[in-house]
């Protein structure tokens, strides 16, 4: 049996255990008080039947309780699914249901609200009398092939598609961060990344396994700059993990705030391309390390890092060299090595590809291939990305070779959006493309048929939002008397794309404000 990212905690927990580990404007929580409230929600978890394989929906507000929940869960031997409980709740039932959670840890307050269908017991925090000790319930081993959680990326079915990931992926990358970053007790890392997002938690447990401290606050006050900068200072952050390039364009943009972040010695950015930051000369706000990160959910979070140097080229996009045991392959359409400085789409190999996507062997099959260069029963992601390799080995990500989009961070599959919007009585047709605005960020745009001359924006964003996350909300709403097609009957999105709308008969284009999401 091999350890696991909650055995490291347990080590600081024994060698100090009065170390900090979570600190929030209300107080602090030690090493040893986390690892025994994880234990005893563990071992209550093992009495309701959670173990090896089991997925455990958790279903609470951001916060301490959060961090103790999904310890818990792993220490147990489940896999946790983690949800943001400010999701729409078909959302959040979609998600139970593809991710085949049978256990549930919330609170009653929650569990009333939320309903999810969750065929197994609820253990609801709440009501756990935290000064008693649960009956000795034996934990189960942890091996590196058995599941530790399911993430989500959007789909084109209009489900989202459950990814599942092991122990040994999400131990050897957490391990990867704290080793490669330099994370230790000395590192204070702000959890910025909301609940349900997968970078949450590196953001959570990167920190935890090297012996630093996490700071929690409410989310809503880390999206306001001002109130971000104050928990910078007020914390004495100096380790953010999981920034999107929009949101440090967002931060940096703001008054003084270059001169309040030189307490910070590490910025991790990932999700969406970095170039457009750095074009705006970004790179000078931040004194210390940054770090651009590029990998899919089906690939443990990180697949590559690149350091960006004090000059960063605009030129490129630059995503560096594989982490830790882990591989990066670029195929032609047949699968063969393309050579050096030519394009090739990107295949991801080694400890952090996932098993699959739960209930969908098909689409398994299809984005998960066995792969070449690895050992017998190696399995490599096709990840839609399309790269190159410089001479020194650094890739230079070229964009996607489908139709999925990076949207702040999240991966967008436009399909999910179009369903929604033809469920509206008013919409008889739908193509979703994406834009860029001026500063570089990209964005998303509907462009719908129908019976909408009375139908507002803020109608069509409503019915959107009882179903979808915000990041999946249009900007822009374009209308237009008829979907264009190519000579196969198929939409013709190129003709649909940035800036050419207008060419298209009976376009009329209204634009959301920057802020409505």
């Amino acid at each position: 049996m091999d350890s696991t990212f909650v055995d490291d905690i347990g080590v600081h927990a024994a060698c100090d255990p009065l170390a900090p580990a979570l600190v929030t404007p209300g107080g602090v929580v030690s090493y040893g008080e986390l690892f025994d409230r994880s234990d005893r929600l563990a071992r209550a978890l093992v009495r309701r039947g959670v173990g090896p394989e089991a997925v455990c929906a958790v279903a609470v507000e951001r916060g301490v309780q959060a961090v103790v929940a999904m310890a818990a869960v792993a220490r147990a031997g489940g896999a946790f699914l983690t949800l943001d409980v400010d999701l729409p709740g078909p959302r959040l039932a979609a998600m139970v249901e593809s991710a085949g959670a049978t256990f549930l840890v919330t609170d009653s307050a929650l569990e009333e609200r939320l309903a999810l269908p969750v065929e197994g017991p609820a253990v609801l925090i709440d009501r756990l009398d935290p000064a008693a000790g649960e009956p000795d319930a034996p934990l189960p081993p942890v091996e590196p092939r058995t599941l530790a959680y399911v993430s989500h990326t959007s789909g084109s079915t209009g489900t989202p598609n459950a990814v599942l990931i092991e122990h040994g992926g999400l131990s050897s990358y957490l391990r990867f961060v704290a080793r490669d970053y330099g994370l230790g007790p000395r590192t204070i890392a702000v959890q910025l990344a909301p609940l349900g997002y997968d970078a949450s938690i590196r953001d959570t447990f990167a920190p935890l396994a090297a012996g630093g401290r996490l700071v929690l606050v409410e989310r809503s006050a880390l999206l306001r700059a001002e109130e971000f900068l104050a928990t910078i200072r007020t914390f004495r952050v100096n380790t953010v993990l999981s920034a999107t390039p929009s949101f440090l364009t967002f931060l940096t943009q703001h008054e003084g705030s270059a001169d309040r972040l030189r307490g910070v010695k590490l910025v991790v950015s990932s999700g969406e391309s970095l170039r457009p930051f750095l074009t705006a000369g970004g790179r000078r706000a931040f004194t210390g390390r940054l770090v651009n990160q590029y990998g899919p959910t089906e690939c443990t979070m990180t697949s590559t890092r690149y350091d960006v140097p004090a000059d960063p080229e605009t030129a490129a996009d630059p995503v560096g060299t594989p982490i830790d045991g882990v591989t990066a392959q670029l195929l032609d359409t047949g699968l063969r090595p393309v050579p050096d400085g030519e394009a090739g789409e990107l295949h991801i190999g080694g400890v952090g590809v996932a098993r699959g996507y739960a209930g969908r062997p098909g689409h398994t099959a299809d984005r998960f291939r066995p792969d070449p260069a690895g050992p017998p029963g190696a399995r490599m992601y096709r990840t839609g990305d399309l790269a190159r390799r410089r001479p020194d080995g650094t890739l230079e990500y070229l964009g996607r070779s489908d139709r999925q989009i990076k949207i702040r961070g999240y991966r967008v599959d436009p399909a999910e959006i179009e369903g929604a919007l033809l469920t509206h009585p008013a919409v008889t047709g739908a193509v979703v493309t994406a834009d860029t605005d001026g500063r570089g960020r990209v964005f998303l745009v509907a462009h719908v048929t129908g019976r909408l001359a009375e139908v507002a924006d803020t109608v069509l964003r409503a019915h959107l939002a009882e179903s979808l996350p915000h990041y999946m909300m249009p900007r822009r709403f374009d209308r237009i008397e008829r979907v264009p097609t190519t000579g196969t009957g198929k939409a013709d999105r190129a003709a649909l794309g940035p800036r050419a709308a207008t060419g298209v008969t009976g376009v009329t284009a209204t634009t959301a404000a920057d802020g409505a999401r």
